[in-house]
């Protein structure tokens, strides 16, 4: 009998140490695998020796609270390699960017992390070289809800709804009017969500005075000088209009919406409610430094400004040492979504997604991947870096107004990411380095509308028929150059 008892005894003692030997197998695999130096190779587009800088911004804070991982930095293209590049004699091609990635995220030790923008992510993600991260998110329970709504549907519109990346910052800018400005004029300020014609009307009531009294009531650059040509790109970037079709063969500007556009930023122009771009410069005062010059809202110049988010360092400066500078009143300001169009009423405000991070489909270290992806875009991380005075975190819950003020901060990121339209153009501009100066053709068109030389419509004509012309040359042979 008692034999039988201590049998027993001893078949349980053996039952509880055979189940106990894969949970004790599992923690010795698991504090194992914590310790096990291993490497982590992050793609960047461009590098060279120097990778300090990328390195504090994202990955030194990683490395130090995961000792056991080193992080490999690895540039698709070398800036090293462009040595040279320009040199009549040796026509040397530019480095094709995208084929430098897929080559490092297919080689014999692929990387595993890709950091890029919205236009190169969304190319890999069409031809299912990153990892979608929805299976990832939901395993580990990955708060998401605190991500910025319009960067988180930013990069949704990437992949079909799915998430294949996540960004730790985003770049984006906003509408800046002078308060002061308005309430002298008597005239109600700019509210968010306002469409461009209702700002034009604003900008055309606020406009006033001659020569160097004169006041636009609207710029789309804080920055005095240079036609607006370029800069009324933001005026139209959300439309998705396009100066050619995307195998760069026919151009697509001889078109009623791009007249609207012409008329439409050339009539403000030549009203001088907006820069024309010949206005005269502010001169040096005896070679003292001025903070002020050049800059159309600062110096009273302009009632309205779109500028970046870095920009509201240089009010919160010039405000603060007001008393050091002649002639300098104290801006009271705020900010207001940018204008949209009543056609794509939720896109607009230059939100830029440059720092996206996606696995590659053929990572090694998929595991760690993922854990440099959750620690970047971590509430820690967050906290860490939401002082940056030109970039914003992705957590909403961490973008504060700075320096105690109170002003419309959300309107820096209620607007939707213009998508990407047409991921092969950088490819493009690599296959024919001269692409460009059929853009850049189109300010001699515009230059002559704004002389009154030429309608919009027949300058848009002329531009399409010159391009056209530009285009073909470039299709026989992609390194044509012209005059």
């Amino acid at each position: 009998m008692k034999n039988r008892f201590w049998g027993k005894r001893v078949l349980a003692v053996l039952a509880t140490a055979s189940l106990a030997l894969p949970l004790l197998a599992g923690c010795t695999a698991s504090e194992s695998k914590d310790n096990e130096q291993r490497v982590l190779r992050v793609a960047t587009m461009w590098g060279g020796q120097d990778d300090s800088y990328f390195r504090q911004q994202f990955t030194d804070a990683f490395e130090l609270t995961h000792p056991n991982i080193t992080i490999e930095v690895v540039p698709a293209v070398d800036q090293g390699s462009m040595y040279g590049y320009g040199n009549q004699e040796e026509q040397k091609d530019v480095p094709d960017t995208m084929e430098s990635l897929k080559k490092i995220m297919t080689g014999d030790n692929p990387v595993d992390v890709i950091v890029a923008d919205t236009s190169t992510i969304k190319s890999l993600i069409q031809e299912n070289m990153v990892k979608q991260l929805d299976p990832l998110i939901q395993e580990d329970k990955f708060d998401t809800s605190d991500i910025v709504p319009s960067v988180l549907e930013g990069i949704k519109d990437l992949g079909d709804q799915s998430i294949y990346a996540l960004t730790p910052t985003f770049s984006s800018s906003a509408l800046f009017y002078n308060k002061g400005m308005f309430e002298k004029a008597g005239v109600e300020p700019p509210t968010d969500n306002m469409t461009w014609d209702d700002i034009f009307n604003l900008g055309t009531r606020l406009t006033k005075g001659e020569g160097k009294d004169h006041v636009f009531g609207f710029s789309f650059s804080t920055y005095q000088g240079g036609s607006p040509y370029y800069t009324m790109s933001q005026y139209y970037n959300s439309l998705q209009l396009k100066i050619f079709d995307d195998k760069a063969e026919k151009m697509t500007v001889d078109s009623p919406q791009w007249e609207k556009v012409w008329s439409t930023i050339s009539k403000l122009a030549l009203d001088k409610v907006i820069p024309k771009g010949d206005e005269p410069q502010d001169q040096d005062e005896g070679g003292r430094y001025n903070p002020l010059q050049g800059d159309l809202f600062l110096s009273g110049k302009s009632a309205m400004v779109i500028g970046d988010y870095s920009y509201i360092n240089q009010l919160i400066d010039a405000n603060k040492n007001a008393d050091k500078m002649k002639d300098f009143t104290k801006v009271d300001w705020d900010v207001v979504t940018p204008p949209v169009h009543p056609e794509a009423p939720e896109i607009g405000g230059n939100i830029y997604l440059s720092n996206l991070m996606a696995i590659s489909s053929s990572a090694q270290n998929p595991d760690d991947a993922w854990e440099l992806i959750k620690y970047m875009n971590s509430e820690d991380w967050a906290k860490i870096k939401a002082r940056s005075s030109y970039e914003m975190v992705s957590r909403k819950s961490f973008i504060k107004p700075k320096d105690g003020l109170d002003y419309n901060i959300q309107a820096f990121y209620t607007l939707k990411p213009v998508p990407p339209t047409n991921t092969n153009l950088d490819k493009m501009y690599q296959k024919m380095p001269n692409l460009w100066q059929v853009s850049d053709k189109g300010m001699e068109y515009f230059n002559q509308v704004l002389e009154n030389k030429k309608t919009p419509k027949e300058a848009l004509g002329e531009w399409a028929a010159k391009g056209n012309e530009m285009l073909e040359k470039l299709k026989k042979n992609p390194k044509a150059t012209f005059q």
